[in-house]
């Protein structure tokens, strides 16, 4: 996701759950993994103060200039979520969304998400869940038979269970909040899938997390 055009599948909509736990306006967010800048630039036009992340130089390039054409203050830069070039306890809200299904070391991710997130800070991302049903919809349908997102997009392997999740977040000292399942919620006028809250989180789901002290997010 190199531009800002929201592309068809794009699971954007799922911001609108992560509103119902946390007030943006002021806050300090960091968009982990933040591409092309889609979702920096919407929790900015909410009010939050954003600086942008992601290992892809282009893709950064990408998102500043974007955002210098339509006058929006965002701070981007080059790095990965292995090693946040932050220090510690900087940030009221991680945002992660698309990414978790792509690290090879979600351990030591989730630490550093940790390590940045401020006393009473606020996780949220989405993820993939890992078994045979999310493999067939992500790998066979929407890559190989669809064509939603380039073949290779995804190694299944990398996909991560809920439970593996909670682990994680429990070991680095975040408690897990409030899930859901994100999913295709009808067909718009072009063709592309609209995606939205649904009640399985079988294939792709979406959560909260906490960092003890201060005031944790709404429930």
């Amino acid at each position: 996701m190199g531009e800002n055009a929201e592309e068809p599948g794009a699971r954007s909509p799922g911001l609108a759950w992560f509103d119902r736990h946390v007030d943006w306006p002021g806050k300090s967010v960091l968009d982990l993994g933040c591409a092309g800048g889609f979702m920096a630039e919407a929790m900015t036009d909410k009010g939050a103060r954003v600086t942008g992340i992601d290992p892809a130089a282009q893709a950064i390039d990408s998102a500043r200039a974007h955002a210098a054409e339509t006058n929006r203050d965002i701070r981007y830069d080059v790095g990965s979520g292995e090693q946040l070039p932050y220090q510690n306890a900087v940030f009221d809200i991680v945002v992660c969304v698309d990414v978790l299904e792509h690290v090879v070391d979600l351990t030591l991710v989730i630490k550093q998400i940790a390590r940045v997130l401020k006393p009473g800070g606020v996780f949220l991302f989405d993820t993939i869940n890992r078994n045979f049903l999310s493999r067939f919809v992500v790998i066979t349908v929407a890559e190989d038979i669809l064509g939603l997102l380039p073949k290779g997009t995804h190694d299944p392997e990398l996909f991560v269970k809920p439970i593996e999740l909670r682990r994680e977040l429990k070991h680095a000292g975040l408690t897990a909040g409030p899930s859901n399942g994100l999913g295709p919620r009808g067909i718009n006028r072009r063709g592309d899938f609209l995606f939205g809250a649904i009640p399985t989180q079988a294939i792709i789901y979406m959560g909260v997390a906490n960092k003890s002290g201060g005031t944790e997010c709404r429930k």
